[in-house]
């Protein structure tokens, strides 16, 4: 495959910043839609919501979530094999801006049967979104050569994209939905699926070259001349990322309590006074994406920095593992200043250190993952395994629910606590594999085979 040889910015080929801006859009849209969809779906028809029980909206929302998280598996599957990434990602974003504009057509359209015009922009977005997830992720990694240790603050680079769209959403359709209704929010999530579509087709040719055109089986055939079996070293590289992904799941698991049980410990057990200012408990949950956009440059700058001493992925996860600790650390604090007492408020400060460390964690592990994916699959499973990856969270957070629903039986300090403990745990746990895993890598990390050879025997 040709590469890109429209040159650099800031050391990283000018493709990577292409798909930065069409990734940041697309998840601009994403969580446009996603910040206001419980609130339209519980609101008073009066006020142009649909009326349903919190329950039933729950319920929906999850069911909506996970779809999200298993169609790259399908996705992957046709990008791969039929359509290439390229094409896609096109035919997703597309499907994803009619699903949003569905959503955003006025109550004089689907006044004679909204729950079907709804149903009916749901489909489309899972559909779109199972073809664009896998694949933009999967491109990134194609700028670089095999061994190349530019890749992962590539992707730390591109996960900041990821998070400036996540902030920008909530402030802009959160607004517009306030101002004009919940139409007008899901209306900017399809405008911010439109200028993701413009932007990728306008420069893809000539930032991207041939990246993502040719189907990934077509062009593993071409240079095998044949459809071959996996190889041993493609099965070691195989097994690293299902062994990698139940120690994704295990940070993810503890990570997503900051959307249920951290949220209402903020809402509830935290003192948010400044002054005669209260904070809003929503607050807390732009620290995540604000310490990301601030933080990812650094962090991608010292990957780069530390060339041949750079840590493996697996090193990168432990430490993710241990930071997501340290977070919870913070929160057994929290607890037990409280001790005990619901009356007692706690300090914010416990809950601005966890989410600190936990997005610290996030960026040693989340945007490597990526990356390492990138790194390991065959070439012509390369966005398959990209869409296992994303089901690896699917998992996650559905542990995630069932911890944060047992806080009643044992008490916030008893959850948080565990939570540093396992993560503890898996962290030493991982760092006893890694050489292991590293052998089984067979220099996909630039390591000297023959080196990781001598650490299996170790």
């Amino acid at each position: 495959m040709t590469k890109t040889t429209a040159g650099t910015i800031m050391g990283h080929p000018k493709g990577l910043f292409l798909l930065f801006s069409t990734e940041l859009w697309e998840r601009f849209s994403y969580y446009a839609m996603r910040a206001i969809l419980v609130l339209y779906l519980t609101d008073k028809t009066m006020n142009g919501g649909l009326g349903w029980t919190t329950q039933n909206a729950l319920e929906l929302y999850g069911i909506y979530t996970g779809l999200v998280y298993i169609t790259p598996l399908i996705g992957g599957w046709l990008a791969d094999n039929v359509l290439g990434q390229r094409r896609s990602i096109m035919i997703g974003g597309v499907l994803m801006a009619i699903g949003q504009f569905t959503l955003a057509l006025p109550h004089s359209v689907v006044d004679s049967n909204p729950i079907t015009f709804f149903y009916t922009g749901l489909a489309f977005l899972i559909v779109g979104n199972g073809l664009f997830k896998p694949n933009i992720s999967t491109m990134v990694g194609d700028l670089y050569e095999e061994g190349d240790n530019r890749r992962d603050g590539a992707f730390t680079i591109f996960y900041m994209g990821i998070n400036l769209g996540a902030l920008l959403a909530g402030i802009i359709a959160g607004t517009a939905s306030e101002t004009y209704g919940w139409k007008a929010g899901f209306l900017c999530a399809g405008i911010g699926m439109v200028i993701s579509l413009i932007t990728q087709f306008f420069f893809a040719e000539k930032l991207l070259g041939d990246i993502g055109k040719v189907p990934a089986a077509h062009r593993a055939r071409e240079e095998n001349n044949k459809k071959a079996p996996l190889t041993p070293q493609e099965v070691d590289r195989l097994k690293v990322i299902f062994i990698m992904g139940m120690f994704v799941v295990i940070f993810w698991a503890g990570f997503e309590q900051a959307g249920g049980l951290m949220n209402i410990y903020s809402q509830e057990y935290t003192d948010r006074m400044v002054g005669s200012f209260e904070v809003p408990a929503a607050w807390f949950q732009s620290l995540n994406p604000f310490f990301i956009i601030t933080l990812a440059p650094l962090i991608a700058a010292l990957w780069v920095k530390m060339g041949p001493k750079e840590p493996s992925s697996p090193a990168k996860f432990a430490m993710g593992l241990f930071f997501l600790a340290v977070g919870f650390v913070c929160m057994v604090g929290a607890a037990l200043e409280q001790g005990g007492d619901v009356t007692v408020k706690t300090s914010m400060m416990w809950l601005v250190g966890a989410y600190f460390f936990h997005t610290v964690g996030e960026l040693c592990l989340s945007p490597i993952g990526l990356s390492m994916v990138t790194k390991l699959a065959p070439l012509r499973l390369a966005s398959l395994m990209m869409g296992v990856w994303f089901g690896f969270n699917a998992v996650a957070n559905y542990v995630a629910g069932f911890i944060g629903a047992h806080v009643g039986e044992g008490g916030p300090l008893a959850i948080f606590g565990g939570i540093a403990i396992t993560a503890t745990v898996a962290g030493v746990l991982l760092l006893l594999c890694s050489k292991k895993l590293i052998y089984w890598m067979h220099g996909a990390e630039g390591q000297p085979v023959e080196t990781n050879a001598e650490e299996a025997k170790a």
